[in-house]
């Protein structure tokens, strides 16, 4: 009997702290701006919610003249409905100012209703800031349509300028701003500090790797617009995963070549992962750890597929005939899906190519390296043994 009480209680305490949780997550991501709000959290981040308000009709009415889904609202943002102040028409103005059609502001404010609660200065204030780097009001309203919660969001704009100016100070374009500004606003959010130390800390490895200090900006500019979100990044992690690679046996131009190759993705690959792939591949292939060097140095992706992709790559060219050595000699393919490996064998067996007997280059690369090469085959299929203009030279 007191066990089953006991089991009760801590279940219904679990419950409620879970709720908590998702009740704090939610309102963390959703709601920036919170005077007027009926949800408030304790000095130990528990949550605390108080007698829910009835819905402003106001609000209610003035979102249903914009043909917005109320109920999806109250399912998912309801505490926007119970405020007591919102400028509903006036925001729908200012984007229909800059373009927007009815459409596209009904899906705005579905997505992201609390930006009713924003008055115009501010919303005018955040349009003036984000046209530093979209002067075209028509193309900010695309950027708009896909990230509303990211311009909506009020927090900490005197940073957000501060980074901005730094960014665009280091030479980085500003189409590759407004796409980390969009998709990861908390870099903006942050003390400027935060994401100049990630860039010193880039810049250090760079020239410890043996990298020249004056081709270093091109190099951090490359790598930053091939993958901005490495600014996202702990410097822990960027540290720990060259270390990694140092300790794998690679030297230093290795790394600082793998690096630039994979774009930076490196760093969102955990070491773990990184050395089971590598164990695989050492034993599928039955390579020395040189030759796996080699191997990785052809196709560094290799380090970013877990086990089981590799896996299943391996065992679709099984199925197709392609031997392991094949793939050892050019293990770029190892980069494409399955499916899409069907898709080119199918095409290049109709021009009679034998994939157990050729080189795989002609499979591997992007489609449009894939295209080009199949075009060129296709040209000297078809080209004739002889030129039927020339005259034959015919003894008599």
């Amino acid at each position: 009997m007191l066990g089953s009480i006991v089991t009760g209680t801590v279940g219904m305490f679990s419950v409620a702290l879970l709720r908590c949780h998702r009740c704090s997550m939610a309102l963390a991501s959703s709601c920036p701006w919170t005077p007027g709000s009926n949800v408030r959290f304790s000095q130990y981040g528990s949550c605390i919610t108080e007698q829910k308000k009835e819905e402003n009709q106001k609000i209610v009415e003035s979102l249903k003249r914009l043909c917005v889904d109320i109920t999806k609202i109250r399912r998912l943002k309801s505490w926007v409905l119970s405020q007591d102040v919102s400028y509903v028409d006036e925001t729908a103005d200012i984007l229909k100012a800059m373009g927007a059609s009815r459409t596209v502001i009904t899906s705005i404010l579905e997505h992201c209703p609390e930006a009713v609660l924003h008055s115009p200065a501010d919303i005018n204030a955040r349009r003036c800031l984000w046209q530093i780097l979209c002067p075209d009001e028509k193309q900010l309203v695309q950027v708009i349509a896909r990230f509303p919660e990211s311009f909506f969001s009020f927090w900490h704009q005197e940073n957000q300028k501060a980074n901005i100016d730094y960014f665009q100070e280091l030479g980085l374009n500003n189409r590759i701003i407004i796409k980390l500004m969009s998709s990861s606003p908390q870099l903006f959010c942050n003390m400027i500090e935060k994401n100049q130390q990630m860039i010193k800390t880039l810049q250090d490895h760079y020239l410890n790797l043996g990298g020249s200090r004056a081709d270093m900006k091109i190099w951090l500019l490359k790598l930053l617009s091939q993958n901005p979100f490495i600014l996202s990044k702990p410097t822990e992690t960027v540290k720990g995963n060259l270390e990694f690679l140092s300790n794998a046996g690679f030297t230093d131009s290795e790394v600082l070549f793998l690096l630039s190759q994979l774009k930076g993705f490196l760093f969102n690959l955990a070491q773990g992962s990184m050395e089971n792939s590598i164990c695989f591949s050492k034993d599928i292939f039955k390579c020395s750890h040189d030759e796996f060097k080699q191997l990785v140095l052809k196709c560094p992706a290799i380090l970013c597929y877990p086990v089981p992709i590799l896996k299943e790559r391996l065992e679709g060219f099984m199925k197709e005939g392609i031997s392991l050595e094949q793939i050892k000699m050019t293990p770029t393919v190892l980069e494409l899906t399955p499916q899409i490996v069907q898709y080119r064998i199918k095409k290049l067996s109709m021009l009679g190519w034998n994939l157990k007997n050729e080189n795989l280059e002609s499979l591997s690369g992007t489609k449009k390296e894939f295209e080009e090469n199949y075009g060129k085959i296709q040209v000297s299929k078809a080209r004739p043994l002889f030129n039927p203009v020339a005259p034959l030279k015919i003894e008599e």
